[in-house]
Formats: structure tokens, sequence, C-alpha cells
């Protein structure tokens, strides 16, 4: 038995919560921008992913018009920090909807440091910071999709094991439905089965 539900016949907000709901966990972009007046910005967007490897791009959605969307139209380029569970808090705090021209790395007292290849700053506390120049932009009814070239990757070198980050070490949050998160929890090793060795059918 199942219960059936019609989007169409739905109000936004609850699609919006059935969706995240089942959409989970989702990685976390803590993205950081600069406006255009040189004041810095803070957010997470749960909407994360990569899109492309080759060459390197990954995607956040703003949910509206935020800061960030406007920043990045503004300047062309935005930082995706890692989210880790140490910060659950801060990270938390940085969603706050703040008045325009309040930077959150300030009234939520997160460290910066100086990115290497854009203006926006990295958070000091992450562990892994993408620095993107914007490739392109999506409007899908009330969102916008950021398309980012990846430009610089800066990885704290006590997360890598091997020159690889370590799952372990990361520790990144994710989020999920109502106000729930999530951390790693349990980590399974499976490698893909290759055609070659899937087993003959009897």
């Amino acid at each position: 038995m199942r219960t059936e539900y019609s989007p169409a016949q739905l109000e936004p907000i609850a699609v919006y919560r059935l969706l995240t709901s089942t959409v989970v966990p989702r990685p976390i972009a803590w993205v950081s921008t600069v406006s255009a007046d040189g004041v810095d910005n803070l957010a997470p967007h749960s909407f994360f992913t990569v899109s492309s490897v080759t060459p390197p791009i990954v995607q956040f959605t703003s949910v509206g018009r935020k800061d960030s969307l406007r920043n990045v139209e503004a300047t062309g380029q935005f930082v995706v920090n890692l989210a880790p569970e140490p910060l659950v808090d801060e990270v938390n705090r940085t969603a706050t909807d703040f008045p325009h021209g309040v930077s959150e790395f300030d009234a939520v007292g997160v460290a910066r440091e100086t990115s290497a290849r854009v203006k926006a700053p990295r958070v000091a506390g992450s562990p892994v910071a993408l620095e993107c120049e914007l490739h392109s932009t999506l409007r899908l009814g009330d969102s916008t999709v950021v398309f980012g070239r990846v430009v610089h990757i800066a990885i704290d070198e006590t997360v890598l094991e091997n020159g690889h980050p370590e799952i372990t070490r990361l520790r990144p949050l994710a989020r999920l439905g109502k106000d729930e998160w999530s951390t790693i929890g349990d980590v399974l090793d499976l490698r893909r089965i290759r055609y070659s060795d899937w087993p003959a059918s009897s």
C-alpha cells in the first residue's frame, strides 16, 4: 500500500518537503562569495554535485535569488568549501537570513583565508576548498543552477592518505529532510563488478 501524490495538486512547500526528505543524503556546498561592493558572503547549499570532470565543473542550486547567486553573477567567482562535522553549528548559522550586506563570516565568527585564484575567501577551517569561476547558469522555475569551473583545489594535508582525501578524516556533513543532518556513519568498501567478471547464468 502506497500513498500517492500529484505535485501539480500540492503546494510548493509540500513538494519541497517530500523531495528533500527522499533525495537524501545531500552533500553540502558551503559557498563563499564576495559582492561587487566587497562584502564577503557564506551560505550552505544542499542541492550540490559534480557536473563534469573534463573540464572539472561543480554545480549548486540557489532556491530563489540569494546573495550567493547575486554575488556569483556580479563577480563570476565563488568557492565551494567542504562542510565538516566539527563546524556543524557554524554551517547551520550561516544559513540564517541575515540582511543583505551583512557578512556571515563576521556575524557567525568563521575564520577566512585568502584564495589562490579567486577573490572570494576560503573557510580556514574547512579541509577542502574548490575555487571556481562561473561557467554558466540555468534558470529552472524559482531556482537557478550555478555551474562553476574548478580552477584550483586546496586540501588540508591532514585529511590526505597517500595523496587521496580520506573520508573518515574529511568527516563531511550532509542534509536530510526537515531540520535533520547526517554524518558519514558506516562506510562500505564495495568494488564495482566488471562484466567480464559477471557470474555466468545457470
